[in-house]
């Protein structure tokens, strides 16, 4: 394919609002600051070029690929313009990801999903940390947890899990979904508060790691921390970096080259 004797080529997909702008202006200051560094040109033409992509292929595309799936022993998740089938004896789960992560096809997803199935006790109070289309949270709320909150950097994915928990019939003052970076917004990590049973983190290696201090002031003594997202190179990275926090490993479940973990909190 010869992709050795071409330029390096990043594509990033920003939503056309304020924070795709912020974005942007991210990218342009990034760029600037690698030319000042670059007085050889080793770095190629550090320019970049913008286009549109239509509404239509963005948001429709995908939905071919998304049929009706049963992850654990009670949840079946479908879209919602997919029948559920056979589904008794079933918790149905129907999630709309739009543009956000998070449809229980992904390894990550699935292990994270299955963890809490099978931790998660009725009435219990769960946080979920980077929380895509909100399938982790509505989940736990649909098996039975009194309350959730969710928190996802991007706020198009706020505003896609609050609607997938109205699909599910969730009533408002049961879900808390809000916008924000918990790792370096100390006034948001105040408005969440503690006192949850259970916090869900499905993210990356690196963020999980940068997490890991912040995990036990959002949980009650003895309560439950379940991630995933972990790349099997890194699992014992991650895993051990979780540990020093006082937190005890309870189980890892693991799906081709992916790794998700429980623990307690024992602080």
């Amino acid at each position: 394919m010869q992709l050795s004797d071409g330029e390096t080529v990043i594509t990033a997909y920003l939503p056309e609002n304020a924070q795709g702008l912020d974005y942007l202006e991210s990218v342009k200051s990034e760029l600037a600051a690698l030319r000042r560094r670059d007085a050889e040109g080793r770095f190629g033409r550090l320019e970049y070029e913008l286009a549109n992509v239509k509404e239509e292929d963005w948001a429709n595309n995908w939905k071919q690929y998304f049929k009706p799936i049963t992850v654990g022993e009670k949840l079946l998740i479908k879209p919602s313009w997919e029948d559920a089938g056979d589904s008794k004896d079933k918790t149905i789960l129907e999630i709309d990801p739009a543009a956000s992560f998070g449809t229980g096809q992904h390894n990550t997803t699935r292990l994270c999903l299955e963890l809490i199935e099978k931790n998660l006790e009725k009435g219990e109070k769960l946080l979920d940390l980077g929380c895509g289309s909100g399938i982790l949270s509505i989940a736990a709320l649909l098996l039975g947890a009194e309350s959730a909150s969710a928190v996802d950097i991007d706020a198009n994915s706020v505003k896609i899990a609050k609607e997938n928990a109205e699909k599910n019939h969730i009533e408002a003052k049961r879900y808390n979904a809000v916008c924000g970076n918990v790792i370096d917004d100390e006034a948001l990590r105040k408005s969440l508060g503690t006192g949850y049973d259970m916090v869900c983190a499905n993210i990356v290696a690196d963020v999980l790691l940068a997490m890991a201090p912040l995990f036990s002031g959002f949980l009650k003594a003895g309560a439950k921390l379940i991630i995933s997202g972990i790349i099997d190179s890194r699992k014992d990275e991650v895993i051990d970096a979780v540990k020093a926090q006082g937190f005890e490993l309870c189980e890892i479940k693991t799906l081709e080259d992916w790794t998700a973990a429980a623990f307690i909190n024992r602080n």
